[in-house]
């Protein structure tokens, strides 16, 4: 892993911005590699570790299917949801995507974001990351990345 600067997530801002990610985003999931980019997207959000929006041409995208869940952010517009079907054993909801994203937020259209705590092993540039506590939010905590972090109890008021 690369040495990196420590970022609040209280100095992120809200709305949320996107910027280009080019560190190595990989996820691991029933033993096989299911992503694997270099040109994510990294959304960041006051109170929320960041989220990264993969490129569907960097997911092993014959392993996923869309499911029926839908939610509404107030920035980014309607979410779709999608599961994982590895060797027949499948599991709901384990990310979502924004196929008709609002005004600010086109350069995440389409691609894919994981709750990392619902995939096996989530990496950025080689370290392992922290689910966000809850089952809401789906950033990922690094060891540069501080808090307090929205999403354990008690914090839905912030």
């Amino acid at each position: 892993m690369k040495d990196k600067a420590v970022e609040s997530v209280w100095d992120y801002p809200r709305p949320p911005r996107v910027e280009p990610y080019h560190g190595v985003i990989q996820i691991v999931h029933g033993g096989i590699m299911v992503v694997n980019s270099t040109i994510a997207q990294r959304v960041l959000e006051t109170s929320h570790p960041p989220g990264y929006y993969i490129p569907r041409d960097d997911i092993r995208m014959d392993m996923f299917f869309p499911t029926r869940r839908k939610t509404v952010c107030e920035f980014k517009g309607e979410a779709s949801y999608w599961g994982i079907n590895i060797n027949g054993k499948r599991q709901q909801d384990v990310a979502w995507s924004y196929e008709n994203p609002r005004a600010g937020y086109e350069a995440i259209r389409g691609h894919l974001a994981f709750y990392a705590g619902k995939m096996d092993d989530c990496y950025v540039d080689g370290e392992k990351v922290d689910p966000q506590v809850g089952d809401f939010y789906g950033g990922w905590v690094t060891s540069n990345i501080t808090g307090p972090f929205k999403g354990g109890p008690g914090t839905q008021g912030w």
